[in-house]
């Protein structure tokens, strides 16, 4: 398969990208996935956001976004694994459950209800989202849909078209103390310890997965 490569500001990517899917949503008999990879701090979660916005703009109520992020380990869980400490690693996913629901929602006829993740507790929340019956793209966007170790490996049939958001090391880790320092629920000292262990080989591993993308959109940004 070959990839496309492109170098684009976010908002020339959202411009790109909204007209192809509409295209393939019109040639579609069926609900379509469309997915948008990348490491933690790309960005990829709010170009998938305003993707969504302006396919229903279009076509009010056609788009939806499927967050992985809701399918990570409850907390609780991670803590009796022994596990906190790589909160965010593929393996504290419950990455088996996201591909089942992944298939379902690609099937689904009627309302089908997800959860996401929040920030502010660090934790899991039930029934976050609903999907309508009449929605016909499917945004799905989380670090690891293009991973070839099971049970991520699962993803990618599901995904009608894939993007890879690339962004800058540095610009990513930047980003990503940012992130950690903003809900104030843990030291400078620990969120610094946390991306170094965790967040940037995380990232590093989602790199390998971009040959597995449709396009790869390497992020002109200024921070």
């Amino acid at each position: 398969m070959s990839v496309t490569h492109l170098n684009l500001t976010p908002e020339q990517a959202v411009a790109r990208l909204v007209p192809h899917i509409l295209e393939l949503e019109s040639q579609a008999h069926h609900r379509i996935a469309i997915g948008f990879a990348g490491g933690p701090g790309s960005g990829k979660s709010t170009i998938a956001a305003e993707i969504v916005t302006m396919l229903n703009a279009v076509h009010p109520g056609s788009a939806a976004l499927v967050p992985m992020d809701g399918f990570h380990m409850r907390h609780a869980k991670l803590e009796a694994m022994g596990q906190v400490d790589y909160k965010g690693a593929p393996h504290t996913f419950e990455g088996a459950d996201f591909v089942n629901f992944l298939a379902h929602l690609k099937q689904a006829t009627g309302a089908v209800s997800g959860p996401a993740y929040s920030r502010k507790i660090e934790d899991v929340v039930d029934n976050a989202f609903t999907i309508a019956p009449e929605v016909r793209v499917l945004v799905v966007e989380g670090n690891y849909l293009l991973l070839t170790e099971a049970p991520w490996a699962g993803v990618r049939p599901l995904l009608d078209y894939a993007v890879f958001i690339d962004v800058a090391r540095d610009l990513v880790k930047a980003r990503l103390l940012k992130r950690h320092g903003e809900e104030g629920l843990f030291s400078e000292e620990r969120n610094r310890a946390h991306i170094e262990r965790n967040d940037m080989p995380n990232y590093d591993l989602v790199n390998l997965s971009q040959d597995r993308a449709d396009v790869v959109i390497t992020m002109d940004v200024a921070g």
